[in-house]
């Protein structure tokens, strides 16, 4: 079995990373040369209207996924009830969302925001219509289907988003590229799938399965609303152009952290939750995923902070420097995102949704301390607070990481220092080299070989474990 276990895994790893990364490759590139065409502005009127959107997907999906995917006797009963509840969730949102465009609008006062918010909250919909496919792709750890209808999508709507973008559509070609990304990656996955819904609903399904996932609903409303907390504010007090700057910076530091903690989380969820009652090897695999996550993670984000002013000036142009000195900052805070991510995985996989409510609940009142002083000294001290808000919540996550299986703070601190320290050399080597290179290529060049080099040099001559990790899941596949 734990033969099994281990291909399973090497396999889902591997095609998780290719949806993930040819598909946010091309969307990355896509937003690369769109952003090169449009201005701060537009991202930012569509940043606005970023917070209902989530609020929305996490209503839709409701935990519903996350349960379905646990659950390890779901029925056909299950996933139509699952499907049924999405679809008059998804509408009702939209409807809701229509009706408050025009208050939207007067709050931001951006009259061109109540036509906008009615047009790509059809999204909404887009996303109901496709929970209960992706959560049995999840389950069978099937990522290449995912991978092909995502590409798809990715390519096909980053065309028409360039496209509008080049004839003068402004922020209508970001909606647009979104709408159609969302719309054509779900009719793919009907296309791809087997899965149908059945003429039944069932009740008892439902609170069975609302039981365990309400919980991770609350739980992902209270962390929506607070990430999107920053954006509501920045937009509010000062203008569409500084949150535009804000968007790039936090989508920039967003890349590899969310792309490479989603594959994880995605792998590493359906895995732990079929020995989630053996703790002695959940502990083992748990600490091995933690290990291996930070290895990858912590030097992207460290190297990329280093490198941001070259990296945005080349690839946006001066018009978004500004962008760079906050790219800097926020990646120490986003650089910690994967630790949280599977340390509340393991949460979910022991069943205890209600701990996952609590330290949300716990965790959002500190964040929102913390803004709310950051706040009357600029946008920079804001993106500061992130990173002192990040430690603190780690702290709190490993609390009862440790409760479960023993492994807490102490001890992820110490499989994580190793790791910690070398990134952290690394930004300073990096960032001071640099500081001595003339022309814009040049010195993003240098950062990048200079940081691998390093890195790598160092890692294999003080033998870190992660290394023979990495190389053990080459090998196997």
């Amino acid at each position: 079995m734990e033969s099994s276990l281990k291909h399973k895994t090497v396999k889902g790893v591997i095609w998780s990373s290719i949806e993930r990364f040819s598909v946010q490759g091309i969307q990355f590139l896509v937003m690369i040369i769109m952003a090169r065409l449009l201005t701060p502005k537009d991202y930012g009127l569509v940043g606005m209207l970023l917070i209902f959107i989530s609020i929305a997907q996490s209503l839709i999906d409701s935990g519903f996924s996350q349960a379905l995917i646990r659950k390890q006797d779901r029925t056909e009963t299950d996933n139509s009830t699952v499907f049924y509840f999405n679809i008059i969730v998804g509408f009702l949102l939209y409807l809701i969302f229509f009706a408050i465009a025009p208050w939207v609008a007067n709050f931001y006062e951006t009259p061109e925001l109540c036509t906008l918010m009615r047009v790509i909250s059809l999204s909404v919909i887009f996303n109901s219509l496709a929970v209960v496919q992706r959560a049995l792709l999840t389950v069978n750890i099937n990522f290449k289907t995912q991978a092909k209808a995502s590409l798809s999508a990715a390519i096909v709507s980053g065309i028409i988003g360039i496209s509008m973008a080049y004839y003068g559509f402004s922020y209508w070609s970001i909606a647009a590229q979104q709408l159609v990304n969302l719309g054509l990656n779900t009719l793919l996955l009907w296309v791809f799938t087997k899965w149908r819904p059945k003429t039944v609903y069932s009740w008892k399904s439902f609170k069975e399965l609302f039981a365990f996932g309400s919980k991770l609903l609350v739980s992902g409303l209270i962390d929506v609303i607070y990430r999107n907390m920053y954006l509501l504010v920045i937009g509010k007090i000062f203008s569409a152009s500084t949150l535009g700057y804000y968007t790039r910076a936090h989508h920039f530091a967003e890349f590899p952290s969310s792309n490479l903690t989603s594959i994880m989380q995605r792998v590493t969820y359906p895995v732990l939750c079929q020995i989630q009652d053996d703790d002695q090897r959940l502990a083992q695999i748990y600490r091995r995923f933690l290990r291996v996550s930070a290895f990858i993670i912590f030097p992207l984000l460290v190297g990329l902070s280093a490198v941001a002013e070259p990296f945005v000036v080349l690839l946006l142009k001066e018009q978004w420097l500004f962008a760079a000195t906050l790219l800097q900052i926020i990646c120490f805070s986003m650089m910690w995102y994967p630790i949280h991510a599977i340390n509340l995985n393991l949460l979910q996989v022991k069943g205890r949704s209600d701990l996952f409510l609590k330290l949300e609940i716990i965790k959002k009142i500190i964040a929102v301390i913390v803004l709310c002083v950051t706040i009357q000294m600029g946008l920079i001290a804001m993106c500061i607070g992130q990173i002192f808000t990040s430690l603190i919540c780690l702290i709190i996550n490993t609390y009862y990481t440790g409760k479960l299986i023993n492994v807490g703070f102490i001890m992820q601190m110490r499989d994580l220092l190793p790791t910690l320290l070398l990134s952290l050399s690394m930004w300073v080597l990096v960032y001071n080299s640099i500081s001595l290179i003339q022309g814009t290529s040049y010195q993003l060049l240098a950062g990048i070989l200079i940081g691998i080099i390093y890195y790598t040099s160092v890692a294999i001559l003080f033998r870190l474990p992660e290394v023979d990790e990495i190389k053990s899941i080459i090998r196997r596949k």
